[in-house]
């Protein structure tokens, strides 16, 4: 699909929609819970309906309703009163990373003996440091890097040990499969932790059906390398009756940075100020650049002002770096964004295609080592971008149009149905101009 925005300056209102970070959380704790769960999800998208899938191939029943969806559970062996997934069952991740992440422990604890298949990218995202604590504690895993991968025998609870470098996926996939396990588990994390908020958003949702995760922060005996122990005691599942899936920051910071860089207020209702999740902070980005943000109970609201260029580092919230990237582009004076080494390994390589498509609409954008260096101008060009198969490039270069001169014209702008299906949709909400054509 080709995506041609004439530019035009955004403002208005628009509903947050539902957190698909959270959503892949509480859909998954629903489905190996006690008993059924009403989950209320105002949107889906193709990563959310991805691991509705694989958890349907494992034996949950998820019934979609007006509101969200109905949640049957994995059933349980009448004659050991334990979930029993399917066995052989093929669970097809799609391009969701999250997905692939969180169900691979999932199903070793299940002991589904599962085969794992998926699109574009996904085979080429890192598993490395999961897949060896899962073998090492019983699961047999083959064709790693590649699909279809399988994932054999039943995991064992225990001990499991990762660096703070890899993805907090892995962190959060075992701590979802640990109230399956028949026995009390422990995480050791050394050294910091990258995207911490994913990992409080993790223990947010196990709370919320009942599973109390103790964290523990030391010093290993180095003196001087930082230790996180994450320690379940195996209390298994509870289904509170109903949870609610709260709206999305990392989409809502993609109107609130075209509030910046226009000349009238957007505000996005539904989003929480006290969320765990980290994207919130885009609101205390947009300020250092200068933008007027606001805040009420349920909405945050952007105004434009002067924008002026700062230093930042992405450790902690990597996804919002593209449109971020978008705002500096426009801004006075030169802006360099740290700690983007994780950028390489999403849905493209983003260090490189944040800088390729900004480039394209006339940005000044470099790359330097694992930082993207940005020397702003008052406005772009415009021009055609490859969306290159990411949601968050589709998405920063519509956001990007309002301060262009000319028509931006998105190639493969279908990506961002894997988040944001009715993008475009409130995209004309705001008052843009867009006209969607096929390739």
């Amino acid at each position: 699909m080709i995506a041609t925005i004439h530019p035009r300056e955004l403002a208005g209102s628009v509903p947050a929609i539902a957190s698909k970070s959270m959503a892949h959380r509480l859909i998954i704790a629903a489905a190996l819970s006690s008993s059924s769960t009403h989950v209320v999800c105002n949107t889906t998208c193709d990563d959310i309906e991805a691991t509705i899938r694989c958890l349907t191939a494992l034996g949950a029943r998820i019934e979609a309703t007006g509101d969200g969806y109905e949640v049957h559970p994995v059933p349980k062996s009448i004659e050991l009163g334990v979930l029993k997934a399917f066995q052989g069952a093929t669970l097809d991740c799609g391009e969701s990373g999250s997905t692939l992440r969180f169900m691979l422990p999932v199903a070793c604890a299940l002991g589904a003996n599962a085969s794992f298949t998926g699109a574009a990218r996904l085979a080429e995202r890192p598993l490395g440091p999961l897949v060896d604590e899962l073998i090492a504690a019983g699961c047999d895993i083959a064709a790693t890097g590649a699909f279809p991968m399988t994932a054999g025998g039943r995991l064992r609870p225990g001990v499991f040990k990762l660096p703070g470098t890899v993805s907090s996926q892995f962190i959060s996939g075992l701590l979802l499969a640990f109230p399956v396990l028949p026995g009390a588990c422990e995480i050791e994390v050394s050294g910091r932790i990258e995207s911490r908020p994913y990992i409080n958003l993790t223990l947010q949702a196990l709370k919320m059906f009942g599973v109390d995760v103790a964290v523990e922060r030391t010093t290993a005996p180095d003196g001087i390398t930082e230790l996180t122990r994450f320690r379940s005691t195996g209390r298994p599942y509870r289904s509170p009756g109903e949870v609610r899936v709260e709206g999305d920051w990392s989409n809502a910071a993609f109107w609130l940075c075209a509030g910046a860089l226009g000349s009238e207020p957007i505000e996005v209702k539904g989003v929480s100020l006290t969320s765990a999740q980290g994207d919130r902070n885009v609101l205390a980005a947009l300020s250092r650049f200068g933008a007027r943000t606001r805040r009420t109970a349920e909405s945050a609201i952007v105004q434009p002002d002067a924008l002026h260029a700062f230093s930042m580092s992405a450790q902690d919230i990597p996804d919002l770096v593209p449109v971020i990237a978008a705002v500096a582009a426009c801004c006075e004076g030169t802006t360099i964004i740290r700690d983007c080494a994780r950028l390489r390994i999403k849905e493209s390589d983003r260090l490189a295609t944040t800088t390729s498509e900004l480039r394209a609409l006339g940005a000044n954008v470099s790359i330097d080592r694992d930082s993207l260096v940005i020397c702003g101008k008052p406005r772009l060009s415009g021009g055609v971008v490859e969306a290159h198969n990411d949601h968050r490039i589709a998405m920063m270069a519509a956001v990007a149009a309002v301060r262009c001169d000319d028509d931006v014209v998105i190639r493969g702008a279908q990506a961002v149905d894997k988040s944001y299906p009715t993008f475009f949709e409130h995209y004309r909400m705001l008052g843009g101009d867009v006209e969607l054509s096929q390739d």
